[in-house]
């Protein structure tokens, strides 16, 4: 039987800029131009997200010759190798951009770096959209190392070696891998600001505060979803027992015998509307109070691709809360 009596709220929690912006640009397009409208990749991972889009007339594709000729296409949040941005101009697609800026940042580095002859390290996961399209910004030179065993394995060709980070790593994670790296190249270039984005970073510092807290934690996020995994990742490795749930169908009250006090957050791809469901069900399970933890406020506001409106990110938001 559950014991549930409080919930704790981490701040902050859900979407973030980049998922937001990525999210209209897709809902923009299929307003502007009609569906249906094409997206390369999931536009974030998130179950829900993509199913809502589906319904209203988005169609996920992982291979461009599935796009008809003159078809609108939306590129996701995570960003895509060079070779997709020439394949795709090559077909003439209507393309916008959903990439998050902050992974535009880094594959901006990564281009301006390799004209000065730089190789790279790349410290994030194998397989995952984002480590494909920032490895991709370059036919060579490029290395990934996904724990710190990997960074013995790389061998550069030349003496100028720079770093560059997957955004959605755990914070501390990265730091113990990029220490070796430094142990090993102790010349390598560092990003002037850390790649890991301000609300992987801006979560998982909520979490630390939260999982001490509480008696169990629940993250609300997809399983694909990078950031997400690490909030219970990092729950669990502060002491705390940890769930992951697409939503409230997924929780199970054996999870909450003896325990009383619930922490909740949710990834930067988790919309607010499953968090709510799941606070519902916790309430059916006995809790009766619902607290904010104090946390960072984010006030982050990405503009939109031109060609898709002309109003502000702060304007969007507004108008869909």
């Amino acid at each position: 039987m559950s014991d549930v009596r409080d919930v704790l709220l981490a701040e902050p929690r859900g979407f973030c800029a980049g998922v937001d912006r990525a999210i209209e640009i897709v809902e923009r397009a299929l307003s502007r131009f009609g569906a249906p409208i094409y997206v390369r990749h999931e536009i974030v991972h998130n179950t829900y997200v993509v199913n809502d889009l589906k319904a209203k007339g988005a169609i996920f594709i992982e291979d461009l010759a599935d796009v008809p000729p003159g078809a609108t296409l939306v590129f996701s949040a995570h960003g895509v190798p060079k070779s997709v941005r020439v394949e795709a101009a090559r077909r003439g697609f209507q393309v916008f951009d959903a990439t998050c800026p902050l992974v535009t940042k880094v594959h901006v580095e990564v281009a301006k770096l390799a004209k000065e002859g730089f190789e790279f390290i790349m410290i994030g996961h194998k397989g995952h959209p984002e480590v494909e399209g920032t490895m991709g910004q370059l036919s060579e030179g490029i290395y990934l190392v996904e724990d710190v065993d990997d960074v013995a394995h790389v061998k550069p060709r030349g003496t100028q070696l720079a770093v560059v980070t997957q955004t959605t790593l755990s914070v501390d994670d990265a730091a113990h891998i990029l220490a070796e790296v430094k142990r090993c190249f102790p010349h390598v270039r560092e990003p002037k600001k850390q790649d890991i984005c301000y609300a992987t970073q801006n979560r998982q510092d909520a979490v630390k505060v939260l999982a001490p807290a509480v008696d169990v934690v629940v993250v609300v996020g997809s399983p694909t979803s990078s950031n997400s995994n690490r909030l219970r990742e990092l729950a669990e490795r502060l002491g705390t027992p940890a769930y992951m749930v697409e939503g409230a169908q997924d929780l199970q009250a054996a999870w909450f015998e003896g325990k009383a006090r619930v922490g909740l957050t949710a990834g930067a791809s988790a919309p607010d509307i499953l968090v709510q469901q799941v606070i519902d069900r916790l309430r059916e399970l006995g809790a009766t109070a619902i607290r904010k933890m104090e946390g960072v406020t984010e006030n982050v506001r990405f503009p939109l691709p031109r060609g898709l409106g002309d109003r502000s990110m702060s304007e969007v938001v507004s108008s869909r809360s």
